[in-house]
């Protein structure tokens, strides 16, 4: 693990979960998988602080154990830190496909790490008891609404156990118990004589389901981009019939006949029935290579190409970097050795356009920053001489990759930096702000005058407010850029996924 990763990991832990949890992980960057004994010797913490953030870790899934002769070895799983970064997206995502309450008993689960699903009901029942009474839902549409999670897999059921030994190493459990409806009730209002019917079934997040959503909208998004709206409903319904009948993760999908996409599409975008080979035929030909034409039986059969799809947009985003870092140019001769995969330098001061000088130091900056490497071959037959030796340019991508993977890490790494020192510098007027809002929430429940709510407005003076506003519109930016960098790193990972 590089060392930039290893402080990013330190900086998401630390503003989630506090000191105490990031000093422990801390210890397992640093000397890998290790037993309490072993940590209890390195860490300057009490035993019982070193177990309660172990306890943490291990809730959240971000470590895990395993026995062995030496006793419980606690490891680290970094890719668990990162996703830290994408709850908001699953709970956008869920808000969209599940509804507002859903995407409440998400974030409970997020919160705790597991939970059962009385607990979450009963938890999110009571944030809507806050909300005007249209807003509010009832016991029964909230269990509802939490089935629809575990229908879409969203949630699992949690796989922990008290004892080693019963932690089962099956495939994902997604099965409902049987919710008593009275009892939920009667928790909600705070009597817990009755149990629930769920007792030590406790749920967590489903974060391969997410992970592979996200991989989807992204291929979804590319087409729309790429050619229409239609085109990307097209290619949401060929992964949907994907799923019928391939792995999740397989590289490319078993073939779909047209007569099913027809019919998959006349139930659910049924205006693009009359130009459906047309846009078949285009997203085919199209360079990003997404599907496949594989037979014409049954009137043709077509196959969704993961691996390749996230080989194309590996290379659209690396082509993006290097316009962003160098310029047009820079690119131009870029997508030039990518296209002749070795080439010499001559031949990129003839084909790309560009006067000899400047093309040769553009040429040599991407080699310095590692986006080039050269290739020696020697002449046949010829002394070994320098003149006598070619020097081509290629591209390394899996190297290019895992560079850049490590830059949006680094970028991550500041961006979260930054941002907690915007709000340690500020915190003074940071917290005014919020007791001002408290007070004035407070006044305008038990009643308060305009005249008395504009008085407390005025406790903030009007550069106080500049400067507020100011804070605000940085951490917004930052939050921005934030995710802007995520959807970088999450293709890239997916190019490594499917490359490895």
């Amino acid at each position: 693990m590089s060392l930039i990763l290893e402080k990013l990991c330190k900086s998401i832990l630390l503003e989630h979960f506090g000191p105490i949890v990031e000093q422990t992980a801390s210890d397992l960057f640093q000397h890998g998988p290790r037993t309490l004994g072993q940590m209890r010797s390195t860490i300057k913490l009490p035993i019982s602080k070193i177990k309660e953030s172990l306890c943490v870790l291990i809730k959240f899934g971000i470590v895990f154990y395993e026995q062995t002769e030496r006793g419980l070895i606690y490891n680290l799983d970094t890719d668990k830190i990162i996703t830290i970064l994408r709850y908001p997206r699953y709970m956008y995502f869920v808000e969209n496909c599940c509804g507002n309450e859903a995407e409440m008993m998400l974030e409970e689960v997020l919160k705790n790490g597991y939970d059962t699903a009385s607990q979450i009901i009963v938890k999110t029942y009571k944030k809507l008891e806050q909300f005007p009474p249209e807003r509010r839902s009832s016991v029964p549409v909230l269990k509802d609404k939490f089935e629809l999670l575990v229908k879409n897999q969203f949630l699992m059921r949690s796989l922990c156990s008290d004892i080693l030994s019963d932690v089962p190493t099956d495939k994902p459990d997604f099965s409902m118990p049987s919710l008593n409806i009275k009892a939920l009730t009667r928790l909600t209002q705070g009597n817990e004589t009755e149990p629930a019917g769920d007792s030590n079934i406790y749920w967590k997040v489903n974060i391969d389901r997410f992970t592979q959503d996200l991989r989807d909208q992204i291929l979804v998004k590319s087409i729309m981009n790429r050619i229409d709206d239609s085109a990307g409903e097209l290619m949401r319904q060929l992964l949907y019939l994907m799923y019928l009948r391939t792995a999740s993760w397989a590289d490319t999908s078993i073939p779909i006949p047209v007569t099913e996409i027809k019919d998959a599409m006349k139930k659910n975008f049924p205006s693009i029935l009359p130009h459906l080979d047309q846009y078949l035929r285009i997203i085919e030909e199209d360079s990003s290579q997404f599907i496949q034409r594989v037979g014409d039986s049954g009137g043709g059969q077509y196959s969704v190409n993961m691996k390749e799809a996230f080989h194309q947009l590996a290379w659209a985003v690396l082509e993006n970097v290097v316009m962003e870092r160098f310029g047009s140019k820079a690119a131009r001769i870029f997508r030039l050795i990518r296209s002749h995969k070795y080439i010499e330098q001559e031949k990129i001061n003839q084909i790309a356009m560009i006067p000899a000088k400047e093309a040769k130091i553009l040429t040599f900056k991407l080699l310095e920053e590692n986006f080039l490497q050269i290739h020696e071959l020697k002449k046949a037959g010829v002394s070994t001489a320098p003149t006598k030796i070619f020097f081509l340019f290629h591209i390394d991508l899996n190297q290019v990759v895992r560079m850049t993977i490590e830059h949006c890490y680094h970028a991550l790494y500041n961006v979260i930096q930054r941002r907690e020192h915007e709000m340690t510098s500020n915190k003074r007027i940071i917290d005014k702000e919020l007791r001002i809002k408290t007070l004035t929430a407070n006044l305008k429940e038990h009643g308060a005058t305009e005249e008395q709510l504009a008085e407390i407005a005025e406790m903030m003076t009007p550069s106080e407010r500049l400067q507020i506003e100011r804070v605000h519109e940085v951490i917004k930016k930052l939050g921005t850029n934030e995710f802007c960098i995520d959807d970088t790193l999450f293709v890239l990972q997916m190019y490594i996924r499917y490359h490895r």
